[in-house]
């Protein structure tokens, strides 16, 4: 990765007539935005489909694609929808804040609308052309999809026996009785694919590139559990975990984090020279140019917890593959644009398999400010293979963490550290922070430009409801905004200055 700067936008907080951002017209004016401000990442969240607390964390298929993203007025392009079929629908009321159980509910009778209009005159040969070429995962996932909503949106955990073990002649009576239905599904990610793929051309030839972001583990609900048993640690009669992933207790949780996904079998992992998780990789590496690849430290060691605990306290630390699983990736895949999420308690064996990988590591300002002049958060003490931020999506926005979450003492060490003062905007003393650290990438979010509070935070973490829910209102971004981005962005380097020189010297011969 070149020097450079970026903002964390992900696709549902775009602002749109139709209650979740999408891949439409919004997603093309952000990419422009970032352009025009000098920006050469767009770092969004995860792109899969989400599950019951609509995290982007917690998604039914480690491969497949949020049919929420799909846009309407696309659709309608393709002659696949008419205006009337979602123009008068009520998505939901705040355009501030998206409405998932709206969104479920609503978004899907048009999507199933499009499918009916495209099996009259959809284009055959592309779609078929898209499921001979994803098999290897959407076979499973469109059927997976099928059967969740056969069983009235049931775990598969609870689904009856035959197809929960997935016996083979139940598998084919399945797939013949909800065949209509596993096209619907296989339909939504042709759309998605289809469409994210030319919005991200779009970006990409603008000189933009993309972050995306993969969470280290899967839902125990999901496509890939259900599919792939064998690759996690499950009861061979029961299919049930044996050990779910979660952290350890800490200052921040006395009885820890219960994330509650099963836990890999790294074993047989190794066995099969990684290739379930080198396909995951090299599928990711399709949809974005970079990946943010989180709880890196997962790698090297996980926290195990006994499943059915109701706490994280009883589980203990075993060592992960470590560097074998990207050695086995860069054996297949050759180098690979990743960025490792290091954050939290760091152990020397975690620091070490991040150096060996070669990946950046990440900082952190917001956490720069609880000790002292050592603190590695700390601008003066970054290197440069590394991503700086602000902050991230687990973290309050800059005015919300100097107005409500942060101690006083670290604001005011931040203030005296940063140079903070009310004319420049303290947000703008954080980015400026970043901008001009040694650090390769800076990187904020969208809400510390706009200078927005903590009722805009992305998300909190190991809670559940008003989280994933902020939207940008339309017309907040504009040229003045763009113009002040990049003027940041050009005096600390992060623009292309060779590009910069020519555009000068252009203007230098017009004005002249």
């Amino acid at each position: 990765m070149n020097r450079g700067s970026g903002i964390i936008m992900h696709i549902a907080s775009l602002p749109g007539k139709y209650g979740i951002g999408t891949f439409g017209e919004e997603a093309y004016k952000f990419g422009d935005f970032l352009k025009d401000s000098g920006q050469k990442y767009w770092q969004i969240l995860p792109l899969g489909p989400t599950s019951f607390g609509d995290s982007p964390y917690q998604s039914f298929s480690a491969f497949a694609g949020n049919p929420y993203f799909i846009d309407f007025d696309i659709l309608k392009k393709e002659g696949i929808l008419n205006k009337e079929d979602y123009e008068v629908i009520n998505f939901g009321k705040n355009p501030e804040k998206i409405d998932y159980a709206k969104i479920f509910i609503e978004k899907f009778k048009v999507l199933r609308k499009a499918y009916e209009n495209f099996k009259i005159k959809g284009n055959f040969n592309d779609i078929k052309k898209f499921e001979e070429k994803e098999a290897y995962w959407l076979e499973d996932y469109a059927l997976y999809m099928a059967l969740k909503n056969h069983f009235k949106l049931k775990n598969w955990q609870t689904w009856d026996e035959d197809i929960r073990l997935r016996k083979a002649e139940s598998v084919t009576k399945y797939k013949k009785i909800l065949s209509d239905e596993v096209g619907y599904w296989k339909f939504l990610q042709f759309e998605f694919y289809k469409q994210w793929n030319e919005l991200k051309a779009y970006v990409n030839r603008l000189g933009i590139q993309i972050i995306g972001d993969m969470p280290i583990y899967v839902a125990e609900d999901s496509a890939d559990v259900w599919s792939n048993p064998e690759a996690f640690l499950l009861d061979k009669n029961t299919l049930k975990p044996l050990k779910v992933a979660g952290c350890p207790p800490d200052i921040f949780s006395a009885t820890g984090q219960l994330w509650g996904n099963p836990i890999y079998d790294w074993n047989y992992m190794e066995k099969t020279n990684y290739k379930w998780w080198v396909a995951r990789i090299k599928q990711s590496l399709n949809l974005y140019d970079v990946l943010r690849i989180d709880h890196f430290k997962g790698f090297e060691s996980y926290w195990s917890i006994p499943y059915g605990d109701l706490t994280a306290e009883n589980g203990k630390w075993v060592k992960g593959p470590g560097i074998k699983i990207f050695n086995a990736i860069k054996e297949k895949l050759g180098e690979v644009n990743i960025i490792a999420e290091d954050l939290g308690t760091l152990t020397e064996e975690t620091i070490k398999l991040r150096d060996d990988t070669g990946f950046p590591g990440m900082k952190i300002l917001t956490f720069a400010f609880d000790t002292d002049s050592t603190n590695p958060f700390l601008p003066h003490n970054y290197e440069e293979n590394f991503i700086a931020y602000t902050g991230t999506h687990d973290n309050d926005t800059v005015r919300g963490w100097v107005e409500t979450t942060a101690p006083k003492e670290q604001v005011k060490k931040a203030v005296q550290y940063l140079g903070l003062n009310n004319e420049e905007g303290y947000n703008w003393g954080f980015i400026r922070g970043v901008w001009g650290s040694v650090a390769r990438v800076a990187i904020a979010q969208m809400q510390d430009f706009l200078d927005l509070g903590n009722e805009t935070r992305t998300n909190l973490p190991s809670t559940l409801g008003n989280n994933w829910c902020w939207r940008m209102k339309e017309d907040l971004i504009n040229n003045n905004l763009a113009k002040k981005i990049y003027s940041l962005t050009e005096i600390y380097g992060r623009c292309d200055q060779k590009k910069n020189k020519l555009a000068k010297d252009k203007n230098n011969l017009d004005t002249n």
